[in-house]
């Protein structure tokens, strides 16, 4: 068997989940059309780190139907979905080591054997693929033209590689994308990490206090969408700007310590670490439920609530007890890591449909302009354009087009 799943008898389920996300991915069929068209890919392996189910299992197919052999894995331990992974090692030309739950010596791994198919172009989802191509791995980062990032955490690496001048292959920031963040960041974490909460605990949103820790374009969704369901949302920033927009849109604003007391849910979205530390640990109520919606699972101080708690067990699926010395129970969703693909099935299918074919455009501009210096590139306005453009005609949606006066008026203010 070529790769390494967890059973491959999955295959049929997982084969159901992808037609399923296929039916409702009208972009990504219109870019597959221009990718099997142009072949941009042919000769090229590309590696793929992606939260592996069903709509990335698309992306993957997209990019081997524009000619590429292509190598997948996770790029979180809890966000493979094993029959998806099964069903895409059976499709010619991409191979997939990836299985839910592996610790952390598999995880790197699965990242080394995607490498170790030598891919010229890398998409990556949290930077993992590059930090390895910049660490153990380096002896491979030479084969790399190229490659995409797709969410804020992984661009945070890159700039921080950028700024030193270390980065050794060009890289994409797919999460500054307008199509990206507009959307996947606002409307799909939004919706998404509610879901996964509500199905998870089976709980009213309504009428609870929901504290949003980060008010970026991640927590706006969050806290937009719990807002929509009744709850009383509090929001904690450090930003003055962003908290101040949280304020005049209606929200509390407060630090973390005095949010711990009033929180029923909270959802962190930073891209940081220890963001709910010990101090407000020690201050949340009993029943408070701790979720968090970024990359890694850093945001919520799992050490110190450790060192605090007294006792801990498993509850429900995917939710953990901790006892605290005073009989407080406190409720981690997920292991604390991102909530909405650890406790869910992700973004919903038509927002993940703008976000690939994001990176897969940008990928054909990586293969069509090999060449580029070794730095951190915005994707092309362009491709940003034509995946709105996509996204509307899907929709049935017409605009407007300037005349010839409004643009000479526009050219010609004085």
């Amino acid at each position: 068997m070529k790769g390494k799943v967890a059973d491959q008898s999955l295959a049929p389920e997982g084969k159901k989940k992808i037609d399923w996300v296929n039916k409702n991915m009208p972009v990504m069929k219109e870019v597959v059309d221009l990718l099997e068209a142009e072949k941009p890919f042919n000769g090229y392996r590309v590696g793929i780190s992606v939260h592996l189910e069903a709509k990335t299992a698309r992306l993957a197919q997209a990019i081997r139907d524009g000619g590429a052999e292509v190598f997948v894995t996770s790029s979180n331990p809890l966000s493979t979905q094993d029959d998806v992974a099964a069903a895409l090692n059976e499709e010619d030309g991409i191979t997939v080591y990836s299985r839910r739950g592996v610790d952390e010596d598999e995880y790197v791994w699965q990242l080394g054997k995607v490498l170790e198919g030598k891919p010229e172009i890398i998409i990556d989802d949290g930077g993992d693929l590059v930090k390895q191509l910049h660490g153990p791995r380096s002896d491979l980062a030479e084969n790399v033209i190229g490659g995409a990032e797709e969410t804020t955490t992984g661009v945070n690496r890159l700039r921080a590689l950028d700024r030193k001048g270390e980065l050794t292959f060009p890289m994409f920031a797919v999460n500054d994308a307008k199509m990206k963040y507009l959307f996947d960041n606002r409307y799909g974490t939004g919706q998404s990490s509610w879901d996964a909460l509500m199905r998870t605990t089976n709980l009213t949103v309504a009428g609870s206090v929901a504290v949003v820790v980060g008010y970026g374009w991640c927590g706006k969704g969050i806290a937009m969408r719990a807002d929509g369901l009744g709850a009383n949302v509090i929001v904690v920033e450090v930003d003055p700007i962003k908290a101040l927009e949280a304020k005049m849109d209606g929200y509390r604003v407060m630090s973390i310590e005095e949010a711990a007391p009033e929180g029923d849910f909270f959802v962190t979205a930073t891209s940081n670490i220890k963001v709910i530390p010990r101090r407000a640990l020690e201050k949340v109520k009993d029943g408070a439920i701790l979720s968090n919606a970024g990359h890694f699972d850093v945001e919520i101080d799992l050490e110190a609530l450790n060192d605090i708690a007294v006792d801990r067990d498993v509850v429900r699926e995917n939710i953990e007890r901790y006892e605290l010395g005073d009989g407080r129970d406190v409720y981690v969703i997920g292991e604390g890591r991102l909530v909405n693909l650890a406790a869910g099935d992700g973004h919903p299918a038509e927002i993940m449909d703008i976000s690939f074919a994001l990176q897969a455009l940008t990928a054909k501009y990586i293969a069509d302009n090999e060449g580029l210096e070794d730095k951190l590139y915005s994707v092309p306005e362009k491709v940003d354009l034509e995946v709105a453009e996509m996204k509307l005609s899907s929709l049935g949606v017409e605009l407007d087009e300037l005349t010839g006066d409004q643009k000479d008026y526009l050219n010609d203010l004085r």
